[in-house]
């Protein structure tokens, strides 16, 4: 049996008696807006302190030949596989663990990690030593995905979850830009020295892991609120399973691996991984190589994909939301036919072509890829029982760490190394092909889950 002796100061507190209908609706738009950005604020935090080995992926080749492109992979690869496992693993303690106390904790865990990267030198003098810190910081990033996701099933329902899922997993860009940007800082204050590119980060992490502690809450129900879909009239896609008496081992076996639908959305997580990774990891070095750009140039290749995330993830929340009418496969297999264009764009523009023009067909990829990368996780929590639904979510994530990260990192360094850079690209479309037909072959199955839930709401039942 899979069991985790969680800290009592750390597990969810118990519902509250409930408050008065005054009281309810005085404080519930008030603390759900609260909430929100305190986890949108807390995620962006986790994004400064993760890819930073690929953003000086340049500086780290060029420092005197113990790192090379292959152990630029193998290094960023040892973040996204160990973020991989412990988000799986997170997500099953964070279902049963305070939302508040869980995330900043391991944000201000993974800050502490990336100091010591700037401090001790002779972490980065050996490849295998420089990959297991790396590792350690990818374990604490694993607790960053699963509460949101467990506060955002509680605090957001049905009706709503796309846009607000979406523009929640706008973090990620935020934070994606905000890297960079204090980079070139640390860069600037230190005459290029990429350590700063980890110090300076994790301080700021450690100030957004105060304040997402500040304004984050557990459940409507631990503060005396009823739960969100009796508050908003708004049943679950999928009804809560918390009245089996099942193990945690019984609750993943009968609804996350027998559940065909989960499966499929994490073995298709793979390839958008891939897609996500093998081009945001590889900019700093791409345009280095085969367009002869400087450090500032990839760092400014590195903002604009995530920078244009922000806009593209919205936009596939509001599409599935809006003109899909929450089928949210038609907008993956949509967002993910235009990431594949703009990734042959990407790679066909000849040499000499200006560097705007670069830059903004990265930003045009990170724009895209961002939607499917945000649909999975949101499908994952609408097709899932509700008090299982971060452990799903984290199901996805293993698979799209473990593996899609393991191609994006350490499979494109080989690929690179070895074969160039025409051959990397070729996978990178290959890629998006066997996303496309995943997405449309979970979209039947979810359109089945959705003709029951809209049956469920004509009837007039609640979750």
């Amino acid at each position: 049996m899979i069991k985790f002796d969680i800290p009592k100061w750390l597990q969810a507190p118990t519902a509250m008696p409930r408050l008065s209908a005054h009281e309810i609706e005085h404080k519930y738009p008030r603390l759900r807006f609260q909430v929100f950005m305190g986890i949108f604020i807390g995620y962006a935090g986790f994004y400064l302190i993760r890819n930073n080995v690929s953003a000086v992926a340049p500086l780290l080749l060029d420092e005197g030949g113990v790192i090379n492109k292959l152990a630029v992979g193998i290094i960023a690869n040892a973040v996204l596989f160990a973020y991989g496992l412990s988000k799986f693993f997170s997500a099953m303690v964070s279902d049963r663990a305070n939302a508040r106390y869980f995330m900043p904790l391991g944000l201000a865990l993974s800050a502490v990690t990336n100091l010591l990267v700037a401090v001790i030198p002779w972490v980065s003098a050996s490849v295998g030593l420089f990959a297991t810190l790396m590792f350690i910081n990818g374990w604490f990033q694993g607790m960053g995905w699963p509460p949101c996701g467990r506060v955002l099933v509680h605090w957001f329902s049905t009706n709503e979850r796309g846009w607000k899922t979406a523009l929640w997993n706008t973090a990620h860009n935020v934070g994606g830009a905000g890297l960079p940007a204090l980079i070139a800082l640390g860069l600037a204050l230190t005459n290029n020295n990429w350590r700063a590119a980890f110090w300076v980060p994790s301080i700021v992490g450690l100030v957004v892991a105060l304040i997402a502690f500040l304004m984050i809450r557990d459940t409507p129900e631990s503060l005396g609120l009823p739960p969100i879909e009796e508050h908003r009239n708004d049943p679950a896609k999928v009804e809560a399973k918390s009245k089996e008496k099942l193990s945690t081992k019984d609750l993943v076996f009968k609804y996350i691996l027998r559940s065909r639908v989960i499966m499929m959305l994490a073995i298709a997580n793979v390839f958008v991984y891939s897609l996500r990774y093998g081009v945001l990891n590889w900019v700093t070095v791409f345009l280095s190589e085969k367009h002869h750009a400087k450090i500032d140039g990839g760092l400014a290749g590195f903002a604009a994909f995530e920078l244009a995330g922000i806009l593209g993830t919205i936009l596939c929340g509001w599409v599935s939301d809006k003109v899909f009418k929450g089928h949210r496969s038609s907008a993956g297999v949509l967002f993910t036919f235009l990431t594949a264009l703009a990734i042959t764009a990407y790679w066909l523009v000849p040499v000499g072509t200006p560097m705007w023009v670069l830059i903004t067909l990265v930003g045009l990829i990170g724009g895209l890829i961002y939607g499917p990368v945000m649909l999975i996780g949101l499908q994952a929590i609408d097709l899932a029982p509700q008090n299982i639904a971060g452990t799903a979510a984290g199901f996805t994530g293993l698979f799209g760490y473990l593996m899609g990260a393991t191609l994006a990192s350490t499979g494109v360094g080989y690929l690179v190394h070895f074969f160039g850079w025409n051959v990397t690209f070729i996978v990178f479309l290959l890629m998006a092909v066997i996303t496309l037909l995943f997405f449309a072959i979970i979209g039947k199955d979810e359109r089945k889950i959705m003709n029951r839930h809209h049956q469920r709401v004509n009837n007039g039942e609640t979750a």
